[in-house]
């Protein structure tokens, strides 16, 4: 197959038996083949600046950077880089922030073997790829938006709060945390002041014990 053909992929997923079980599906196709790997967000973000991937495949529970994080850094800064979401989760919040984040589509571990090569190809055509129960979520969404005439809720706090936050609660520093997302101490120290402000709490452990409520980070 010609060189033209070839969709050159980045994986990222924490776990390497992850990795390397996808990677199986998708070097078995002569049009995909894997060209980075990546064992958190923070990496994949990385690997993706290194080797300039057409698409990025990425788990959302990942430390560091959590797949989604990365999808909205990715799209922000290689626009024309195609994203992809490969997760356990099927639920409906993290299927429509993978959409918001930029993702084409939506695919799970557990049918991956079925449905992850023809995802591959629909995004790199332009086209989304939902699985069938994403399908259903997005119709009753839509209609219950239409029906209450109202839009998507607004997130308690940004983007950028979110990463802070989820750095927190994995238990990095402040100097840590600017180093991973190349921003100042002081900027770090500001974004947390305005998260214990923002949810109302007043320390690490109660931040952490958010970041787990809202899925940011595992238990």
């Amino acid at each position: 197959m010609p060189e033209a053909t070839e969709t050159r992929i980045l994986l990222a997923d924490d776990h390497a038996l992850v990795r390397r079980g996808v990677r199986l599906i998708l070097d078995n196709e002569p049009d995909l083949t894997v060209v980075a790997e990546a064992g958190d967000g923070a990496e994949a973000v990385e690997a993706a600046r290194i080797h300039q991937p057409d698409l990025a495949i990425l788990d959302i529970a990942m430390p560091r950077l959590t797949g989604l994080q990365a999808a909205r850094e990715l799209a922000r800064t290689q626009p024309g880089l195609r994203l992809l979401i490969l997760t356990m989760y099927d639920n409906e919040q993290y299927f429509f922030e993978a959409l918001a984040a930029g993702a084409s589509g939506y695919v799970l571990k557990s049918v991956a073997d079925r449905d992850l090569v023809e995802a591959c190809r629909a995004t790199m055509r332009g086209e989304p790829f939902l699985y069938p129960g994403a399908v259903n979520a997005l119709i009753r969404n839509y209609l219950d938006r239409a029906r209450e005439g109202g839009a998507i809720p607004a997130k308690a706090i940004t983007d950028r709060e979110e990463e802070i936050l989820k750095l927190v609660a994995e238990g990095h520093t402040s100097q840590e945390i600017a180093d991973i997302l190349v921003i100042s101490v002081k900027t770090v120290e500001r974004h947390r002041a305005n998260l214990l402000e923002k949810l109302g709490m007043k320390d690490r452990l109660e931040l952490t014990r958010y970041a787990i409520r809202v899925g940011l980070i595992e238990p």
